[in-house]
């Protein structure tokens, strides 16, 4: 009885993601063979309204394909991606558009994704004029200049009649977002948004974008290829490696507790004053292989050193790992997709 009463209580997620699969058609080295690429590979993800779930993983893990088939621009291969109960893959022409407002991205690079032949005002403008919103071109200025207040551009009179490209970094940014929360979104998904920046601008970039979604309820799928940034920030993380998460779980227990080998190589090499010897470290070798040839089995096991201190176990070669349920501390669910999970199944796998 107790489990349906919280169940009934659970929230309702604002985005779920189900067997995300994204695939590019590619070719060998010599141009003589045609290949298949994986580049996402069977992701099941939720996000709840007001929350961050951060996507983590090296240059190459898949992070940004999944944001890029959230946005639809890219067309996912398979799957489905319910948005406010609506799946998006199939949505084309005005069907599409019409969520739009709803769901927008913040990108990477505040320097190439801004246009420079409009003004900071103009690029606020922009977003209300292409959805029709707002009575009245003075309605419209009015809700820009709001939108720029609220992203800590002030005097928003004077910044608004500035190019983009006569800002900072840090302010163009701080435009993007606004550009994004002025449609008032219920989901934004963030791709690196302060890894162009400077160091000392990044901390202002983040604080604003807490408060907004403290503010407005906004849910962010924040991508990143930096742990200890998540930490700081998500309520949930997502670690990713080829194409698949293999673990997830709050900060709390993903960083104090990792289960995976991937993800504790990934925790030992955050930079922290307590960590000074070079010993504690595991530094992984070689590269995340080509999404064109995943590996058999457990796709990490060709760099895992859990896989080589166990003696090479023949499951890890045979068998793909499913992404399990753990029981730990946290309320939060903890997933891991290995065969082992515990200090006992370790030494079983030795023997």
């Amino acid at each position: 009885m107790s489990d349906q009463s919280d169940d009934a209580r659970a929230p309702t997620p604002v985005l779920s993601i189900e067997g995300l699969e994204v695939q590019y058609r590619t070719r060998s080295a010599d141009g003589r063979t045609k290949l298949l690429a994986r580049a996402v590979d069977g992701v099941d993800l939720v996000l709840y309204p007001g929350e961050t779930l951060a996507i983590v993983g090296e240059s190459g893990s898949g992070k940004t394909s999944i944001a890029n088939a959230v946005m639809r621009l890219i067309e996912s291969s398979s799957g489905r991606i319910m948005f406010e109960g609506i799946d998006l893959v199939p949505l084309r022409g005005k069907a599409l558009r019409d969520v739009r407002p709803r769901l927008q991205m913040i990108f990477q690079d505040p320097f190439e994704s801004l246009d420079p032949r409009l003004t900071v005002l103009d690029t606020v403008l922009e977003p209300l004029l292409i959805n029709g919103i707002g009575e009245s071109a003075d309605e419209r200025r009015a809700l820009a200049y709001a939108a720029l207040e609220s992203a800590g551009l002030t005097p928003a009179e004077r910044i608004g009649k500035r190019y983009t490209y006569e800002l900072s970094g840090g302010q163009r940014q701080r435009v993007a977002i606004a550009a994004a929360m002025i449609l008032q979104p219920a989901v934004v998904v963030a791709d690196e948004p302060v890894s162009m920046l400077d160091v000392s601008l990044r901390a202002g970039i983040l604080r604003l974008m807490a408060d907004l979604r403290d503010r407005l309820g906004v849910a962010y799928l924040f991508i990143t290829h930096d742990l200890s940034l998540a930490w700081m920030f998500a309520d949930r993380i997502a670690v990713v490696y080829l194409g698949r998460v293999i673990e997830e779980g709050s900060p709390v227990d993903l960083i104090g507790s990792p289960r995976h080998p991937y993800t504790r190589a990934l925790v030992s090499v955050i930079p922290v004053p307590e960590r000074a010897q070079a010993s504690d470290r595991t530094v992984l070798t070689g590269e995340i292989p080509n999404p064109t040839a995943i590996p058999s089995g457990c796709r990490f096991h060709p760099r895992c050193p859990l896989y080589r201190d166990l003696g090479e176990p023949a499951r890890c070669v045979s068998q793909d790992p499913a992404l399990t349920l753990l029981q730990i501390g946290s309320s939060t669910p903890h997933r891991v997709a290995c065969h082992f999970t515990s200090a006992e199944e370790s030494e079983a796998g030795s023997t």
